[in-house]
């Protein structure tokens, strides 16, 4: 059955909001559950109802206080080093976007930079105007680079000298 979207806005229906309530509180109740099942991990659920005197908990009382415990137990330090707040998930998300993007321009640079040095080889001259002197430095690296490649693999499969390579003799 496919799920129509939702709009996240304060539901001024009393009876809508309550059903709403008791149907999101099951399902994440669930989902904690089954983290917790799946995954063999702690987890517990604190849900709080603007019209209940106290929050409902998942799995117990006695269980959430003993994680929160041990979770209280942990230096501060400790209990804070994966807590974001929105400003440094989003700095996170930047940096991580821009390392990415850095990357992948290396990498274009050096496919961009193959397939001139294989119309070089292939047509035997390159064209004046497309290359200029960082270009030219660049596809020498990359030549060099391929070459020291393929000397890598010629000696890698060249039999040693000495060593009796075996034939099979029919």
């Amino acid at each position: 059955m496919a799920r129509k979207n939702t709009k996240h806005a304060y539901i001024v229906n009393d009876a809508k909001r309550n059903a709403t309530y008791k149907k999101r509180k099951t399902s994440l109740i669930k989902k904690t559950m089954e983290i917790s099942t799946l995954c063999g991990i702690d987890a517990c659920a604190i849900i709080y109802n603007c019209n209940g005197p106290e929050p409902e908990v998942w799995p117990s009382h006695f269980g959430v206080q003993s994680m929160l415990y041990k979770f209280l137990r942990f230096p501060p330090l400790e209990q804070s080093r994966k807590m974001l707040d929105q400003q440094s998930f989003l700095n996170q998300r930047i940096v991580k976007a821009q390392d990415q993007l850095k990357k992948k321009k290396i990498h274009n640079r050096k496919e961009m930079l193959s397939l001139l040095m294989f119309k070089c080889l292939s047509t035997g001259f390159v064209e004046e105007n497309i290359i200029n002197l960082k270009i030219a430095k660049d596809l020498l690296s990359v030549i060099d680079q391929n070459l020291n490649e393929l000397g890598r693999k010629i000696t890698r499969y060249q039999p040693q000298e000495g060593t009796i390579v075996a034939t099979n003799r029919a």
